[in-house]
Parts: C-alpha cells; structure tokens; sequence
C-alpha cells in the first residue's frame, strides 16, 4: 500500500514557517537593541529587516563552504 504526501503543500507550509519564524526573529531582535538602547536614533525596524537578511545570507553562505 502507496501513501502519496503532497509535497507542494509540504513546501508551502515550510515556507510560511520559515517567514514566520523570519519575523519573529527580526521582532525581537528589533526589541532588543531598542530596549537596550543600541540602535541609533534614525533607525527602524526596515534597518532591522535588513540586517537579518544579511545574518541569513551569511549563514547560507557558510552553509554552502562547509557543504562543498
């Protein structure tokens, strides 16, 4: 007996996870250095975004290096 997963609703939902998870992250990543009063005062939560994105493409980066 053959059990067929649906793996483009498998991909979907690890997508919308991984987002998630993404926001969360740079949420309280944002809090954090606002409450600790280490983001200068012109920034924002887009400066945040950002630098979150840089921390998952170094990451994916070094995933990269250490898979080859």
């Amino acid at each position: 007996m053959d059990i067929e997963i649906n793996e483009t609703r498998i991909n979907i939902w690890a997508y919308i996870g991984y987002i998630l998870t993404f926001f969360i992250f740079t949420t309280a990543l944002f809090f954090v250095l606002f409450f600790l009063k280490k983001l200068p005062e012109s920034w924002n939560y887009l400066h945040v975004f950002l630098i979150s994105i840089f921390i998952i493409m170094v990451g994916k980066t070094i995933k990269l290096w250490l898979d080859i």
